[in-house]
């Protein structure tokens, strides 16, 4: 009775004419586009703005968790899936596309409803192609200005640019000059986009901690990747003698911990638990996502990379870095655990980081509504 009672309740309020309601919609490809839409969430509400949120899988889980107070509705899967062969990654993708455009099409429907049915202001679109409606601000987010795909690059960066352009505007989350975090992913000789870099955005602050864990290892991304490097490191790290914490990235209703030997798992932890977790580790092991990157430069911490097979992102990031002298990286199958050693021949990011201008970015939300 009082969860209908409080449901009602936020209800009403996204239905107040005095109140500006924002549909967050980010991507669920891994939890990297749910977790750095958090701090524009949070900063939505510090500017009198209603975030409502939507996505599907762990991304819809992890917002729920963040923001239990907000509502929350579900679009449509992607069914984006990864192959086991990194040979056949782009293959999968292409056999899996009338899906992901099956879903682009029902989304678009489905937020032409909530316009009306939620009395929406404003769009922000985490890499979601369909979330976006002529008549208000729809605001698109992303960092692949050049979608990397190998002899296809020039095809997979045409086609999102043609959704990129049905948005008033594209937030780049990086520095628009050098140093920068993205490189060319993010950054085009001749954009014919309207662009606005916001700089890095991270949910994380950086804290001054005592050391806890020797090694912090964090799992992310859509299967059967994940569960592939999650088998590989469960087997390595019983050949390391530190402490170590586990983060499996499984969401589920409840937190499980588990301790095995000097090593603690955890099926997944929130924004607080994840920022003093990193903040009491000597070494991340991790993915080499971005909004990973962002959120490790920004607490200035050692890392080694392991990029997900076949993803030509993540291939391309861990490469930039290790050239950088930032952090090294292993493909997923020759990695062992004594490749951690070369961590201390590089130096952990220190990439200065300004606070977004918040409220400039947010007065496209203050234009008249066509």
């Amino acid at each position: 009775m009082f969860f209908i009672l409080a449901q009602l309740k936020v209800y009403l309020h996204i239905l107040d004419c005095n109140t500006k309601n924002i549909l967050v919609a980010p991507l669920n490809w891994g939890i990297g586009h749910a977790s750095r839409c958090v701090p524009i969430i949070r900063e939505l509400e510090k500017n009198g703005y209603t975030p409502l949120l939507a996505s599907d899988g762990n991304s819809l889980e992890l917002l729920r968790k963040e923001f239990p107070h907000l509502s929350v509705l579900t679009l449509p899967s992607y069914h984006i899936e990864y192959a086991k062969n990194a040979r056949d990654f782009k293959g999968k993708l292409i056999k899996n596309s009338p899906k992901i455009i099956k879903a682009i099409i029902s989304e678009n429907r489905i937020v032409k409803k909530w316009i009306t049915e939620y009395a929406i202001h404003g769009i922000i679109s985490d890499n979601r192609l369909g979330v976006y409606h002529k008549s208000i601000p729809s605001i698109y987010i992303t960092h692949q200005l050049k979608v990397l795909s190998g002899k296809t690059t020039w095809l997979s960066t045409l086609l999102h640019h043609h959704f990129i352009k049905k948005f008033r505007e594209c937030w780049v989350p990086d520095y628009e000059e050098k140093p920068n975090l993205s490189g060319k992913l993010g950054h085009l000789k001749d954009p014919n986009l309207t662009l606005k870099y916001v700089g890095p955005l991270s949910r994380l602050s950086k804290i001054d901690i005592p050391i806890q864990y020797q090694l912090m290892v964090i799992l992310s991304g859509p299967e059967p990747q994940r569960t592939l490097l999650e088998e590989i490191l469960i087997r390595e790290i019983t050949n390391y003698t530190g402490r170590v914490v586990f983060i499996k990235g499984i969401f589920e209703k409840e937190q499980k911990i588990e301790h095995v030997g000097t090593v603690t798992y955890y099926n997944y932890m929130t924004s607080t638990e994840i920022e003093h977790t990193i903040n009491s580790s000597e070494i991340v092991l991790c993915r080499s996502g971005y909004t990973t990157i962002m959120d490790l430069a920004k607490l200035q911490k050692s890392a080694f990379y392991i990029p997900t097979p076949g993803q030509f992102e993540q291939e391309y990031l861990a490469k930039k870095l290790k050239r950088a002298g930032i952090a090294p990286y292993a493909k997923q199958h020759r990695f062992r655990i004594e490749n951690l050693l070369e961590v201390g021949l590089y130096t952990s990011q220190s990439q200065f980081f300004l606070e977004p201008d918040w409220a400039n970015l947010f007065e496209v939300f203050e234009q008249p509504i066509k």
